[in-house]
């Protein structure tokens, strides 16, 4: 599936994500980052959600 497009809070609030998951990274291997990614995989969806309304 294509990834969507994203608005620019959107776009920030993933930044925010993905710096946090490289933190978390720097931590060690064994660090649970499962969290952060179904949150970032949550904002996904929303703005495939989003651009479905928007098509039809």
């Amino acid at each position: 599936m294509a990834d969507p497009k994203l608005t620019a809070g959107e776009k920030a609030r993933i930044a925010g994500l993905v710096a946090r998951m490289c933190k978390r990274d720097m931590a060690g291997p064994n660090v649970h980052q499962g969290d952060l990614q179904r949150r970032v995989d949550r904002i996904l969806d929303g703005a495939r959600e989003r651009e479905k309304k928007t098509r039809k």
